[in-house]
């Protein structure tokens, strides 16, 4: 199918996404305004401007509400906090809706700032990241389980951003996992899609799509050695989907593995959020036509677009049919 007949299915279709959903903090400081502390001695670092979009399974979401999906909906956990208050309302600035996120009092928002030079644009000092480090509160875990049984109902496509880098402190719990794979036979029509940093090997009966280094170690932490296959017998999964960067899209399924070739893009701007962009074309694309490789084509020709700009870009419409033709000739 063309770009064109798979974007116009795309309004009648409802995306939920689910985990870690992360507040993106960009700060611009200005190296003239860098004075030493009279406290400490050290250098200040003079943030004068900040822009906050959705992050983690956020930018996600982002990128269904750009490709025109009908309704999107995220569910996840954040603290009764500023930067909690600031995601929320950057959610609904994007017409995301964040009436499922569980409010948590005490927890840290999962919160990335990133510092950029407002001289030359580029980011250039540590980023600061809010993170959490204790397993998630008891009473917030079973309010998730409670929530996300009848959330999946009333979606066709589920995206599961496990984006957590710590043991703990994740929204993608060992409970939400189970539940997962019961609600994967319980619906066995819906798309349910999970892209985990760290945990691939522990997802049972939905489709995974890690990139090729999350695959590897995967494979290695549970094996010790690679073996896609195996793996994908492993979490019992209808469908695994590794990314490679600039090279072809594996699609390991029962039957064998097939490919997609990706999209040549020269020197590309920023690849951050290349992966979500990625999840976001390929799963809406697949609950339209049923076909993996049609599926990781359309997600490669969106992403292809998103790495063209800084930070974490979103891809149109109109900018993906453009690239199909620029592709095509």
């Amino acid at each position: 199918m063309r770009a064109v007949e798979i974007l116009a299915s795309f309004p009648k279709l409802s995306v939920l996404v689910v985990g870690d959903i992360c507040l993106d903090r960009w700060c611009s400081y200005d190296p003239s305004a860098s004075e030493p502390s009279a406290e400490t001695g050290i250098s200040r670092l003079g943030v004068v401007s900040t822009e906050v979009t959705p992050g983690a399974g956020g930018t996600v979401a982002n990128n269904l509400v750009a490709l025109g999906a009908g309704r999107v909906t995220v569910l996840g956990v954040a603290g009764d906090d500023g930067f909690g208050f600031e995601l929320k309302r950057a959610l609904q600035a994007r017409g995301i809706d964040s009436r499922l996120m569980v409010t948590a009092p005490g927890w840290f928002t999962f919160t990335y700032t990133k510092l950029l030079n407002a001289a030359t644009g580029v980011e250039d000092q540590p980023r600061v990241d809010f993170i959490n480090t204790r397993p998630l509160p008891q009473a917030v875990e079973w309010e998730l389980l409670k929530r996300l049984g009848p959330a999946i109902e009333e979606h066709h496509v589920i995206l599961v951003a496990d984006q957590a880098e710590t043991d703990q402190g994740g929204v993608v719990t060992a409970g939400v996992r189970n539940l997962l794979a019961e609600l994967a036979q319980r619906y066995p029509e819906k798309i349910l899609w999970v892209d985990s940093r760290r945990r691939t090997e522990l997802f049972r009966k939905v489709i995974v799509k890690p990139n090729r280094e999350e695959a590897q170690a995967a494979c290695r932490r549970r094996f010790g050695a690679v073996d896609y296959q195996r793996l994908r017998r492993h979490v019992e999964s209808p469908l695994l989907v590794v990314t490679q960067g600039a090279e072809e899209v594996l699609l390991v399924q029962e039957d064998g593995v097939t490919s997609a070739p990706a999209q040549r893009v020269e020197r590309p701007v920023d690849i951050c959020g290349a992966g979500d962009s990625f999840s976001a074309g390929a799963a809406l694309a697949l609950a339209v036509t049923g076909a993996p490789v049609e599926a990781a084509r359309f997600g490669n020709l969106v992403a292809s677009i998103t790495i063209m700009k800084k930070g974490t870009g979103t891809a149109s419409p109109d900018e993906v049919q453009a690239a199909e033709e620029e592709s095509a000739q």
